[in-house]
Formats: structure tokens, C-alpha cells, sequence
């Protein structure tokens, strides 16, 4: 509203208004006041002025003022209170309280102009008392700290005590910085905590919160009130009586403050009232006992009036301790306060702008935790467009399983929900981080726990573990059977021919790797682990030796049929190729000596290989020397493959080359095979290869090599005597020589 002077002020707020009643207004001057012998001097957010100017061929400057009539229940809560201490025979029986208000605020340009006015009487005068006989004792300021604060740096200088009935303030609290304030509130030290538990009672993390920094009553009644007098002129069409500017005329009948809409005036008390009514009371306990003590130290009977000066009521102020008349303990010595309760209150909505506040609940810091919040919630009434509490949340929670990604530039209440990474587990909502499980543990499908990994070998009780074992008993089961029908007719021709001998070890040889097979099976342990490798190793290496062996045999047997004897003779009688079998045994020997002296084979455990078990393995300890070991094995099949391939087409009676051909070229295809899928598997498995590599190899040896002769030792005994050879032998050379 722009005005050019107060009276164009007026003139504005209420168009219908007469000469009369502007200047009854301005009589006022923007003030509420109530005579008595000591003064209360509040200082409220009433209005505020704005200089404002216009443009244009009639430029000019006007005044703009802004009302909050929400904020006149301050001033009459100070008056309802000064009023009820003065009906009090009891509380400062021979002294009146009065009060003068003034209007400030963070956008008023006049404050100090009040404030010195409120001290002395008269603007811009100080250290001088324009109020003959009357003492402006204490100042109420508020609600916003800001204003204490602003207030403060005059009042300090004259130690004038200053109540702040705004919320609790932190910053007022600084005694050294503001040593005549004191704040009426109690302590909201646990207001935040109030606020969550609501949030956390809801399940709510994406709130807005509306923090404020700032009753029926007959105008007749208060004549010098200047917004009382606006406020029934604005709202009721009241104007005053045309010989006084006390009497009003043209007034509905029984015209009340309730009559105005809840936006404009709130009739339910406000936090700041209380606060401001436990101010007046306050100020009157510590008057009352400053009197008091004044009298006591002053002679009795020598007629002088009491004199005092504001600061001294500093102390009194300090130690007030009562209870109000609504039994509300009232405490200014901030160490003493209580923590403040709370109420949690619903506004109900009606039609046409109505609206009910109602209590709902309460928090209370003094209650063990759990239960500080108390809460109806039946009671609350929501908005129309929500049929059940409301959800607010910037994003759902984050489950087990789950943890939190913050949403980058956005609130912290707001995130992603990423799956725990392989291995780690979150098992509670919203966790920041997910925790990775022992070694010895695994997370399961859900992300949620972890658990106990069971350990993970190639036992017997396993399907592919008991299969392998029985192949391998069966198969030495039937080299020992073979061996027992060579024994049976080692006098047979056929047992004779290739060297009985070699014969024997070689069939001993693979009846031990058939067996050696076992010791990969089971529990392992160290002594597992070592012999698996050594044995390994000595027995292949005996059998693949005599295999070349028995080649060797061959070829020299059919160099002596058909060259001079004399020459070959010694090679024969003498055995030289059996002599193969011990030096390479000796070399093999030295090799795994050198392993098991470097880096031997041991028992290792492998937590990361397999989801949910502890693989339990035996570690080759030197890769190096295991694949020396097997270079040293296949040099020997390739030589041994070689040599029975160049004497595959030997004449019929001797060709036992054929079958060694076939033999040593699955032996050396099963572990050319055994490399690349051995490398490509893990755990048990790859335990499996090996034993099955070393059975398969095995078997291919014993089939290609012994079950032929088996064949025609019982089968085909005809064959097995010496004419039937020499016939053989004979339709061979023919052969040979055509």
C-alpha cells in the first residue's frame, strides 16, 4: 500500500474512513499501549515500511506499508497478562505494570528510532529520561533471533534487560556477546530429534520443512491500540464516534476477533505468545522480589519512594524459578532449562477456509528411547487426494542384497540400488557398502548372508570319483589276470617271443599305475600329494621304457632272421635293450629328485575357484619340474611310436610292432588330449582328467599290447605251437623277400 504521508496511509487501509477517524488513527501513533507505574517495552513484527519510488512526469517517493495482523496476538497476549498480574493482590501489590509496543523487523528502517524512543521518551536522545516518573524496566523481543540480536547491540550498552520469546536461539546463548538477553523459550535441543522420529515414524526422507523465523477482544476497550483500531475499521466497517476517538459507532453487534478468517488471524494461541505471556510474568516475579529486597535494606517509615535503575533487576531475573498459572514451569537461567517437550499438532480443513488445529501427539526427550514419540494416528488427517499416509521418499529403500550408489548432483536421499558385487553381501537396508565374505564363507544367490563353504575334493562317495575308482581296480584286477595266464604259459611261444622278461615288467608297470590312480582319489595330504607326482612319473616312465624296449627286441629279432647272425647275435644274447628300462627309470628318478629337493608338491586350498567350496588340491609346487616330467615321458612315447611304426610291415611271426604302433599313438593321443583340457578346468575336475588321462593311457597300453596274445592263448591255442609259427615263419619270408 503506498502512501505520500501517514495520513494517505490511512487514507488507503480503509477508503471509507472520515477525516475524523485518520486523525484519531495518527493520535495513536502505529502503537498499543497500557499506563502504569513500570513500563514493558515490546518490540513485534507488526508492519513494516518500504520507500518506494514512481516514475514519470510525476515522480515521487511514497511510503509502503505492509501489516501482519497474525502477529497482533503478541500484543495481546502482553496485555492479557499485564492485565491478570495487575488483578493479582498477590504479585506487586502496589506497583501496575503498562507496556508500550513498537513495530520492528529485519525490513524496517525505524527500528532504531523505537528503540531509543522506547528508552527515552523522545527520538534520538540519550542518557536523558523524557518519561517523568515512569520506568521502561525491561524489553520483549522477537521472534527471530535477529531482532534480539539487533535490539541487543543498544540495549547492551545500558545493560538493559532484553526477553527474547522466539524459539530457543543458540546464538542468544553467548553471554559474552549478548550478557542482558534471555530467552523465554525452553531448549529445542531436541527439536531435530523430533523431526526424525516423525520421519522415521512415517518412513519419510524427502520432506520440505516451513520453519517460521518470526482472541476475542472489544477495541473500546483499548483506546490507545493503533492496530486494534485498523483492524475494526479494515475489517468490520467500524468508524470512531465524531467527539472522541475512544467510542466507536456503525460496529456489527458483538464484533469479534473470531470473526476474521484463520489467514489473517489465528486464534489458536502461538508458541510465541505463551512464551511472551511467561515473559510478563517473569518480569513481574523478578520486580516483586527486587521491591522487596529494596524495602528490606531501606529504612522503614522514611517516606521515599522506591528508586531503581533497569540493570539491577538483572540478578532477580537470573534466579526466577516459578510456575505459571497454568502450572508450566518458567526458568531464565539458561543452565537450569528443561529440554522442551513437543506437541505434534494436524491442522483439520473445513469448508470456506476453516480450519481446526488439533493435537495428535507428543515427543518427549525425557522418555527412554523407543518411546519418545507418542502418536494417534487414527486422528491425522490427510489431504483429500491421499487415502493412506503418504509416502515421502526420494527412492525406495535399498534391500538386503542391494547397497546404496548416490545419484551424482542430487540430494543425498536419493540413490540407486546396485546388486552386492560377487562374493559380498549386504544384509540389512540400505547399506552404504556391501561387506565381502571370509575366505572360508561364500555369499548365497540373494547377496544376503554368508556361508559356511564345505570343503570340495574327489572323494569316493562321489559319483565321478567312485566310477574312476572302480575303473581302476577293474582294470588292475584284469592286468593281474593277464599276467596270471602269461605266467600260466610262459612256455608258450608266444609268451616267449619279445622278451618274456620285458613282457612281465610292463604288465607289473601298469597294474602299479592302475593303482597309483587311488592315491588321487580322497582326502588329500602331503604324503598324498608327493607320492601322486613321484609315482607318477617312475611307473610311466618304466612302462613307456619298456615299450621301446620290446621294440627294440622286434626289430633286432627280425635283423638277425634276415642279415648274418654273427652280428646281431650279441645284441640279442646279451639283452642291451632292456638295459633302456633302468637308465631311463635313473634319469626320471633324478629329475623328480630335483623336484622334491626344490619345490615340492603340497597340499593347498583353493576358496575362489568354486562358488561355495573350499577346493582341497594338491599344488605340483614347481610347474617347471612337472613339465619336465612329462617332456621326459613323451620324448620316450615319441621315440617308442617311431621305432614301432618303422617296423610296422616286420613278417607276421614277429610283428608284434603293429599292436605297439597302435598302442603308443592313443598313449601319446591321450595326453597330447590331457594338456589343453587339463588347463581348462579347475577343482576336482581337473583331478578327474588327470586319473582318467592316466587310466586311459594305461588301458590303451595293456589292450593294444596283451589282449591280442590273450586272444590266441585262449582262444586260438592252435596258433600258439611252434610248428604253426615256423609255418608263419617260413610263408614270411616269402614274403619279405619277393
Amino acid at each position: 500500500m503506498s502512501l505520500a504521508s501517514r495520513k494517505a496511509s490511512e487514507k488507503a487501509h480503509s477508503t471509507r474512513s472520515s477525516l475524523n477517524e485518520e486523525e484519531c488513527l495518527l493520535n495513536k501513533k502505529f502503537t498499543a499501549h497500557i499506563s502504569g507505574d513500570v513500563l514493558i517495552a515490546g518490540f513485534f513484527p507488526l508492519f513494516y515500511i518500504e520507500l518506494q519510488s514512481s516514475l514519470g512526469p510525476q515522480a515521487n517517493t511514497a511510503l509502503k506499508i505492509s501489516y501482519n495482523f497474525n502477529n497482533y496476538q503478541l500484543v495481546l497476549a502482553l496485555a492479557f497478562a499485564v492485565e491478570e498480574i495487575n488483578k493479582n493482590p498477590h504479585l506487586l501489590p502496589n506497583t501496575t505494570l503498562g507496556f508500550s509496543t513498537y513495530s520492528t523487523g529485519e525490513k524496517d528502517k525505524f527500528d532504531f528510532r523505537n528503540l531509543v524512543f522506547s528508552l527515552s521518551g523522545e527520538d534520538l536522545i540519550f542518557n536523558y529520561n523524557c518519561k517523568r516518573g515512569i520506568h521502561t524496566l525491561v524489553a520483549l523481543s522477537g521472534p527471530s533471533g535477529t531482532i534480539s540480536s539487533e535490539c541487543a547491540t543498544l540495549f547492551d550498552l545500558y545493560r538493559f534487560p532484553q526477553l527474547n520469546f522466539g524459539h530457543f536461539d543458540p546464538v542468544l546463548s553467548d553471554h559474552r556477546r549478548f550478557p542482558a538477553v534471555y530467552q523465554v523459550a525452553p531448549k529445542d535441543s531436541a527439536l531435530a530429534l523430533a523431526m526424525v522420529a516423525l520421519m522415521v515414524h512415517f518412513s519419510w526422507n524427502w520432506v520440505g520443512l516451513m520453519i517460521s523465523e518470526e482472541e476475542s477482544v472489544n477495541p473500546a476497550k483499548y483506546p490507545e491500540d493503533y492496530y486494534l483500531a485498523l483492524l475494526w475499521i479494515k475489517y468490520f466497517n467500524c468508524t470512531f464516534s465524531e467527539s472522541s476517538c475512544v467510542t466507536w459507532k456503525n460496529c456489527p453487534a458483538n464484533a469479534s476477533l473470531e470473526w476474521l478468517p484463520r489467514f489473517l488471524f489465528e486464534m489458536d494461541m502461538l508458541e510465541e505468545s505463551y512464551n511472551i505471556y511467561n515473559a510478563v510474568y517473569a518480569v513481574a516475579h523478578a520486580l516483586h522480589e527486587m521491591l522487596i529486597d529494596q524495602a528490606e535494606a531501606q529504612a522503614v517509615g522514611n517516606g521515599r519512594k522506591l528508586v531503581f535503575s533497569p540493570s539491577q533487576l538483572h540478578p532477580f531475573l537470573k534466579n526466577t524459578h516459578f510456575n505459571n498459572p497454568a502450572g508450566d514451569q518458567v526458568i531464565l537461567d539458561e543452565p537450569k532449562k528443561l529440554v522442551a517437550e513437543y506437541d505434534i499438532v494436524n491442522f483439520w480443513n473445513f469448508p470456506e477456509g476453516l480450519r481446526q488445529v488439533v493435537n495428535v501427539g507428543t515427543f518427549s526427550p525425557s522418555e527412554c528411547h523407543g518411546h519418545q514419540l507418542s502418536l494417534s494416528t487414527d486422528m491425522i488427517e490427510w489431504p483429500i487426494e491421499f487415502t493412506e499416509t503418504p509416502k515421502s521418499i526420494c527412492s525406495e529403500n535399498c534391500g538386503p542384497g542391494f547397497r546404496k550408489s548416490p545419484q551424482e548432483g542430487r540430494p543425498a536421499c536419493c540413490f540407486d540400488c546396485i546388486p552386492c558385487p560377487e562374493n559380498e553381501i549386504s544384509n540389512k537396508t540400505d547399506m552404504e557398502q556391501c561387506v565381502r565374505c571370509p575366505d572360508h564363507q561364500y555369499a548365497n544367490m540373494e547377496k544376503t548372508q554368508c556361508l559356511l563353504k564345505s570343503e570340495s575334493f574327489l572323494d569316493y562317495q562321489d559319483p565321478l570319483g567312485m566310477a574312476l575308482a572302480c575303473s581302476a581296480v577293474s582294470l588292475s584286477t584284469l592286468t593281474a589276470a593277464i599276467t596270471g595266464i602269461f605266467v600260466k604259459h610262459h612256455h608258450t611261444p608266444i609268451v616267449k617271443a619279445n622278451n618274456r622278461a620285458l613282457s612281465y615288467i610292463l604288465l607289473i608297470s601298469l597294474n602299479c599305475s592302475f593303482l597309483c590312480s587311488l592315491l588321487a582319489i580322497g582326502h588329500p595330504n602331503t604324503a598324498t600329494c608327493i607320492l601322486q607326482q613321484t609315482t607318477f612319473a617312475v611307473v610311466f616312465t618304466v612302462a613307456v621304457s619298456s615299450v621301446l624296449a620290446k621294440t627294440l627286441t622286434v626289430v633286432l629279432a627280425f635283423s638277425a632272421a634276415t642279415s648274418s647272425w654273427t652280428r646281431m647275435r650279441p645284441w640279442l644274447v646279451s639283452g642291451r635293450p632292456n638295459f633302456l628300462i633302468p637308465l631311463c627309470t635313473l634319469i626320471q628318478l633324478i629329475v623328480c629328485g630335483v623336484w622334491l629337493g626344490t619345490s615340492p608338491p603340497f597340499l593347498d586350498t583353493d576358496a575362489h575357484s568354486e562358488h561355495g567350496h573350499i577346493l582341497i588340491l594338491c599344488n605340483k609346487g614347481s610347474a617347471s619340474a612337472f613339465y619336465c616330467v612329462l617332456g621326459f615321458l613323451g620324448s620316450l612315447a615319441l621315440a617308442s611310436f617311431t621305432v614301432a611304426f618303422l617296423a610296422r610291415n616286420l613278417p607276421d611271426t614277429f610283428n608284434e610292432a603293429k599292436f605297439l604302433t597302435f598302442s603308443m599313438l592313443l598313449f601319446c593321443s591321450v595326453w597330447l588330449t590331457f594338456l589343453p583340457v587339463y588347463h581348462s578346468t579347475q577343482g576336482k575336475t581337473m583331478v578327474a582328467v588327470e586319473v582318467f588321462s592316466s587310466l586311459a593311457s594305461s588301458a590303451g597300453l595293456l589292450g593294444c599290447i596283451f589282449v591280442p596274445k590273450c586272444y590266441i592263448i585262449l582262444f586260438r591255442p592252435h596258433r600258439n605251437s611252434l610248428p604253426a609259427i615256423r609255418g608263419q615263419t617260413r610263408s614270411g619270408r616269402k614274403k619279405s623277400t619277393q
